[in-house]
């Protein structure tokens, strides 16, 4: 077999890379650790967008726990409440009439799923290994090497020097293990799968393993997502023999194992694959190409990604201790590497978890250790969904968002029988969570479940593809979405009786109920104003640019035009909802109110100082440590208030380590030994809220400009970074010192005005001066949102929004051209 071709020359290489690596530990870009993962999170994840794998590094028995991404419970799906209608007037009565929870009884009633609240995202196993006379092992060490997504563990028994490399490759849809040694016939171990879930457990011959299995039955709906999973040992040297459902492995050379995972899911609506054809395929087609040749098609294909992007912050000699004690000691070290690290973390997470093709990352991403996990590991659209692509287009990744559009075109699609269904309305809806089904109803009860603006949020990802990109053959084919989605809040929107504002009823400002109520529901939430603000908005400039349905248009101006202003209360805060009801001690980990600050462009410094500062107001009142996903966003939220030395604190609060054993529900939110984000438990939307906000204390385009070091933190004096995007198709890298810039390239992939703000003089190359920026940026990509002046309470003491001196400039610029611009010296 051509695979163990020039064994002697592998082996050899192998040996000499072991030793190297002992040399060195860790790296820029390794996440290192001298001791096995005790539990899920100090294990370390890899994934193909389609398959995943979390690697334990344990020398006595390997565990390589296994997920799938359409591996979920149950089957096909709706959730929709068929009585709707028939409560829905009397829940808008009674919330208008103030009794609140009366509305809130007839919304569980009427209006909350009877049955079905979500499937779960589920296991398929876990391939072991069992290692004999390993106990007594030393110089233990393994890693996670960003750059090549492979993880590593070496390690000594007695004068042998044994070595793991597992990856999962997107090119041969496999997850390979790799084993060697520095001497000859020194492998032997055992190897099998295991599952909860397992239907059958077998070894088809002295060199491949089987699982099929069956995922669980929940809430009502019949398992009927069928898996095989298949693992193809192939050893140099030495021999292999079945026990039971084992093989035995016995003094080989080297190992090579193939895992091969494949389910029978086609669409959310059909399940006719034949997942043991699939799962043969892949494997077959893996076996033909050489390791050698795996191993280089997995690295350029992560790489052709993962390298768009670099980040310099500096080092420290924090950076030789191992990545869990680096966490541990990050708020009280000077440790700089560590934030970059984890900023490429999050760009690897993504990379590793959402491919063109497959699934949109869920609530843990793609690795899930539990068949019952927290929140059934669905998708959270009140936030966490949304959270986890926020890196996707500014951090260049705009790949890895497709599988987030393409869900919401289905949901869009199921969404349309609840709208009618629940509601009389046409358009689409969308709750508070979906899954795979992509289920649209209410789950959970009222009070949290109770938010039909799903939709809205999902749809915003829509347009800010096309704002980075500037793809009109893109924006025409999501511009139905958007309209229905709009069609929907048409029928759906009631008159508010006291200003004849039209508002969202019923509804809730996400899992937070004002004080002294005994129930969340509500009607015109600040969030669903914004939410419907912009989607309105949106969906009018995308039809006005595909030259669409100019009366409807018309008809949707008229309804934009009658939406609530925000509102600053008496407190000086941005109120959460129509009445002046925030508490200044209320430090929900949610801060719906504050989407117009972040993600949203409708409140910044040039344009709405009042709401600005209203914003601040509300953000400081909240706090800082909270849940880990909820620091996440608050580090976007204070680089949008520019204010980076408040961001940085908030990524210090993250970067807490959190006991790994403790991976239930707690309140002190941080980080796992691995890098994974603690709510707790494990929530991946932190890792990316964070890995979004480190790019937002260093480049923001959505306020009329491409602001460069908008909220530099006093720690990070200096660094560089290469590859980030920006509205208008403007790919921006630069560098700086002493917290001026001193570099900036940029490529104009669309041609037209590119306005930069900038914190000191800048000049072209060659010293040509450039155009000091006035007026409007005429650049439509840019174009600054207006809103509705706020009411102001009389009450409500303001503050004036003090800004740091900045240069604004005009570049005009053509498509495909390269623009380097430095700093004005000094004369």
């Amino acid at each position: 077999m051509r695979i163990f071709k020039n064994t002697a020359l592998i082996l050899i290489f192998a040996f000499l890379s072991m030793a190297q690596s002992n040399a060195q530990k860790g790296g820029k870009l390794k996440m290192w650790y001298d001791k096995p993962a005790s539990n899920w999170n100090e294990a370390l994840p890899l994934g193909n967008g389609r398959i995943a794998a979390m690697v334990f590094g344990n020398p006595v028995k390997e565990q390589v726990q296994l997920n799938e991404s359409s591996f979920w419970s149950g089957g096909p799906s709706r959730n929709d409440n068929p009585d709707g209608l028939k409560g829905l007037d009397s829940i808008r009565y009674y919330i208008f009439k103030g009794n609140y929870a009366r509305a809130n009884t007839l919304s569980n009633k009427f209006l909350t799923a009877k049955q079905l609240h979500g499937s779960m995202f589920q296991v398929i196993g876990n391939l072991n290994l069992a290692f004999k006379n390993s106990d007594s092992y030393t110089d233990y060490y393994r890693e996670l090497d960003l750059e090549r997504a492979i993880t590593t563990t070496i390690y000594k028994v007695g004068d042998v020097t044994y070595k793991r490399e597992v990856f999962a490759s997107q090119p041969d849809q496999v997850i390979v293990v790799r084993l060697t040694a520095s001497e000859s016939g020194k492998l032997s171990f055992t190897a099998n799968f295991d599952s909860e879930l397992q239907k059958s457990v077998k070894a088809l011959d002295a060199h491949t393993l089987e699982m099929t299995g069956l995922s669980g039955t929940h809430e009502g709906v019949t398992g009927q997502v069928k898996f095989d999973a298949r693992a193809k040992i192939i050893t140099s040297g030495g021999s292999t023999t079945v026990s039971s459902d084992k093989i035995n492995v016995c003094n080989a050379n080297e190992v090579t194992i193939l895992i091969s995972i494949a389910t029978n899911f086609v669409d959310y609506k059909t399940l006719t694959a034949n997942e043991v054809e699939k799962c043969t395929n892949y494997l077959v087609s893996a076996e033909k190409k050489p390791y050698s040749q795996i191993l280089k098609d997995h690295i350029a294909a992560f790489q052709k990604y993962f390298n768009r992007v670099s980040f310099d912050l500096g080092t420290s000699p924090a950076a030789h201790a191992t990545t869990d004690e680096r966490i541990r000691n990050f708020s009280k070290s000077v440790d700089p590497e560590l934030v970059t690290m984890y900023y490429q973390f999050g760009r690897y997470l993504l990379i590793s978890s959402s491919q063109p093709g497959g699934q949109p990352a869920n609530l843990q991403g793609i690795w899930n250790g539990s068949n019952s996990p927290a929140w059934d590991s669905k998708y959270t659209i009140n936030i966490n969904t949304e959270m986890n692509y926020w890196p996707a287009e500014k951090c260049n990744l705009t790949e890895m968002d497709e599988p987030l559009v393409q869900m919401i075109k289905e949901l869009s699609e199921s969404g349309k029988e609840t709208a009618k269904v629940m509601y009389g309305c046409n358009g689409w809806v969308a709750h508070h969570n979906t899954d795979i089904w992509r289920i649209t109803g209410v789950v959970d009860f009222a009070d949290a479940g109770q938010w039909p603006m799903g939709g809205a949020w999902l749809s915003q990802h829509l347009w800010e593809k096309y704002l980075y990109g500037g793809d009109l053959k893109y924006l025409e084919s999501v511009y139905p979405v958007l309209k229905s989605a709009c069609e929907f809040y048409k029928d759906f929107l009631i008159e508010e009786p006291t200003h004849k504002w039209l508002v969202v009823s019923p509804s809730v400002s996400p899992e937070n109920t004002p004080e002294g109520h005994r129930s969340a529901l509500v009607a015109g939430c600040t969030i669903d104003n914004q939410l419907l603000f912009d989607l309105f908005t949106k969906t009018i400039k995308a039809g006005k640019l595909l030259k669409k349905d100019p009366a409807l248009m018309a008809d949707f101006q008229k309804i934009l035009d009658r939406f609530p202003p925000m509102q600053i209360g008496r407190l000086g805060q941005l109120q959460e909802w129509l009445e002046d009801w925030d508490n200044p001690n209320d430090h929900n980990r949610h801060v719906s109110h504050l989407y117009g600050l972040f993600p949203s462009n409708q409140i910044t410094p040039y344009t709405t100082p009042q709401l600005f500062d209203a914003a601040r107001t509300s953000l400081n009142y909240r706090g800082d440590v909270s849940t880990g996903w909820s620091m996440g966003w608050k580090v976007n939220l204070w680089a949008r208030l520019l204010d980076g030395n408040h961001a940085f604190k908030l990524i210090s609060d993250q970067l807490t380590l959190v006991d790994p054993a403790k991976g239930g529900f707690g309140s002190g939110g941080g980080t796992y030994p691995n890098f994974f984000d603690a709510h707790p438990p494990f929530q991946i939307d932190g890792n990316f809220g964070c890995t979004s906000g480190i790019i937002e204390m260093l480049l923001q385009s959505h306020d009329g400009s491409i602001d460069i070091l908008p909220a530099l933190p006093d720690d990070w004096k200096n660094g560089s970074i290469t590859g980030l995007k920006a509205y208008g198709g403007f790919e921006v890298s630069f560098a700086w010192k002493k917290n001026k810039v001193q570099k900036i390239t940029i490529k104009s992939n669309l041609g037209g005005n590119c306005r930069i703000r900038v914190p000191n003089e800048v000049v072209l190359t060659r010293g040509k001066a450039m155009k000091e920026a006035t007026g409007n940026n005429s650049n439509p990509f840019f174009e600054i949102v207006k809103v509705k002046e706020p009411l102001v309470s009389a009450e409500a003491k303001l503050n004036p929004v003090a800004l740091k001196r900045t240069y604004l400039y005009d570049l005009p610029t053509e498509v495909g051209k390269v623009y380097t611009i430095i700093c004005k010296k000094r004369e």
